[in-house]
């Protein structure tokens, strides 16, 4: 999964667990593990929602400071208005094996 480079080092550190993207299908699955950086996640769920319910605790989650900031930086892919299905995915970093 791909964040932009302003997130990315908070994804790696454990601080963002959620993130709202607009896809015409599903690229992540729940289960799955992906590499930021020299880190990994994995994907806790995936649900497909409109953007009106991402929550004040899924923006928290997702680092932005408010809904409009993600309003805007979901929209690259396309406009997002409240009635716009999104996929609201949490995930969690992955700690690398002791060993």
């Amino acid at each position: 999964m791909e964040f932009s480079p302003e997130l990315r080092d908070e994804v790696i550190a454990g601080g963002i667990t959620v993130s709202v993207r607009l896809w015409q299908r599903p690229r992540v699955r729940a289960g799955g593990r992906y590499a930021v950086g020299p880190a990994q996640i994995e994907v806790d769920s995936l649900e497909l929602v409109p953007f009106s319910e991402i929550s004040a605790e899924d923006i928290a989650r997702s680092g932005e400071p408010d809904r409009e900031t993600m309003r805007r930086r979901t929209a690259h892919a396309g406009p997002v208005t409240d009635d716009t299905p999104v996929y609201r995915i949490e995930f969690h970093l992955v700690q690398p094996d002791a060993g």
